[in-house]
């Protein structure tokens, strides 16, 4: 069937790459460090906290591992096929077309819902840190309409204004892109390394008992409780590390740099996700962080007195979300550039400007519709959807490992994911734990975005495709 049609990895390693390339080993782990490091410690802790309790530390050692064996795989195919378009390219070559257009559409759901919705956490710190300087801006244009019960607003224009300015910054070129990300992470990193030197001697044993309050997986107050929940609610911490392998034409020597890059960055992370986590539910018993969910790390200041590291740790907290913006805003339109090289978007998206060399249409129609989400629409209700988009991904690139050690064995790979089979079929297994955490209306939108993505493929994508034009021939 046509619509199984798939791509030579030959073919494209040979293609000539319009993209600048400017990015090593230490570029890609710091847009790693820039994808996963913000919304997870700044904001999703709290909530974590009361899903899971002290346990909160072990949810985010689940989502890591999880995370950590399909980095292994994302790291093969990386070197297999340094080319731009992550899951969607890998997908193309295992699966054939049909299945990559669907995970391609799942990852742009993805970025910019992911995007839009760390903009709006981006939005709740700056406007925090601005009434902490004496300056405050009405509540009508701090969040969506119905965003918060009982105030009235109408648009969040905090949240829109920054992903249009990093939409800029990406437009114009991966080497400002770079330069302006490796060094909000310095600075967040700094931060970081500073709360936990200030923090740690303030934690009391004590508040960490009981360890594991809701067991792995239970009801409480109608609400899914426990560590696997809570897993699947931190696992957003994690997502966009996956964008680096988007990065594969903008890369020196791709084959190499992009595994470390992609694990070093994972690595990084997780040891600063449960050493922050451990720290904060021993400073603070966790049931205090529900006074403190958009904003967890100011319960631990309050508990300790140190109120004077607010400020920066609102800094922090705004360069942390800043990157993670960045990034997935980065692979987004990395994935769309792909999807119109391959003719299953139309040609604008493909089109680079010579002055960047960048996509600069495409990047710009996606961080305007972005921008416009991020200001408009009450995010709470689909941020669950980016969740299971990503979980959707690593499935099929860990399943691609399996599938091209058996049917192209031979193929030069520059990394090989050690313990396969074992290494793809345990990343699989944690996805499916993790997408079992999620509810039931999840799926209903997530099934829906699915089924208009056929009707855009079968309309438009199919017919266009390059490989059927070439097949006509």
């Amino acid at each position: 069937m046509t619509v199984f049609r798939k791509k030579d990895v030959s073919e494209l390693i040979a293609h000539a790459t319009p993209l600048k390339r400017t990015l090593r080993t230490w570029d890609l782990t710091f847009l790693g460090i820039g994808a996963i490091i913000g919304t997870g410690i700044f904001v999703l802790t709290g909530k974590g906290a009361l899903t899971a309790g002290p346990g909160l530390s072990l949810s985010f050692l689940i989502a890591a591992v999880c995370c950590g064996f399909a980095g292994l795989c994302y790291a093969e195919f990386a070197s297999m096929a340094p080319v731009a378009g992550s899951a969607y390219t890998y997908s193309y070559i295992a699966f054939g077309e049909i299945v990559a257009f669907i995970i391609g559409w799942d990852l742009i759901l993805e970025y910019a819902l992911g995007a839009a919705t760390v903009s709006v956490g981006w939005s709740g710190y700056f406007v925090n840190l601005l009434a902490n300087l004496g300056i405050h801006l009405p509540a009508a244009i701090t969040a969506a309409v119905g965003t918060t019960p009982g105030v009235t607003s109408y648009f969040n224009l905090p949240a829109f204004l920054i992903v249009i300015l990093i939409t800029w910054i990406i437009s114009i070129g991966i080497t400002q892109t770079k330069r302006v990300n490796d060094t909000m992470v310095l600075i967040k990193l700094t931060v970081i390394i500073l709360f936990i030197v200030c923090t740690v001697w303030y934690v009391h044993p004590g508040n960490w008992h009981p360890f594991n309050p809701y067991g792995w997986y239970s009801f409480h107050n109608g609400t899914a409780s426990g560590i696997i929940p809570a897993a699947s609610i931190v696992f957003f911490s994690f997502i966009g590390f996956d964008a680096v392998s988007s990065s594969a034409e903008e890369t020196i020597n791709p084959s190499k740099t992009l595994p470390r890059g992609i694990l070093m960055s994972l690595l990084i992370s997780t040891v600063l996700y449960i050493t922050m986590t451990l720290i904060m539910t021993g400073v603070v018993k966790y049931k205090v962080f529900a006074k403190y969910l958009n904003a967890p790390i100011l319960a631990v200041l309050a508990q300790t007195g140190q109120t004077w590291l607010s400020i920066i740790v609102s800094i922090g907290a705004i360069l942390g979300m800043t990157t993670v913006i960045l990034v997935q805003l980065y692979g987004q339109s990395r994935i769309s550039y792909s999807m119109s090289r391959d003719g299953l978007f139309p040609k604008m998206f493909g089109e680079v400007k010579p002055k960047y060399q960048t996509p600069f249409k495409g990047t710009w129609f996606f961080g305007i519709i972005t921008a416009l989400a991020a200001g408009l629409v009450n995010l709470n209700i689909l941020s669950e959807l980016v969740n299971i988009g990503t979980l959707t991904a690593f499935i099929l690139v860990s399943a691609g490992v399996l599938w091209m050690r058996h049917a192209q064995p031979d193929l030069h790979r520059g990394f090989r994911a050690p313990g396969v089979p074992v290494t793809p079929i345990v990343a699989i297994a944690f996805c499916v734990m993790l997408v079992a955490g999620l509810n039931w209306e999840t799926w209903v939108r997530f099934v829906v975005w699915l089924i208009i993505s056929m009707f855009i493929y079968f309309g438009y994508s199919k017919r266009h495709s390059k490989l059927d034009r070439e097949g006509e021939k």
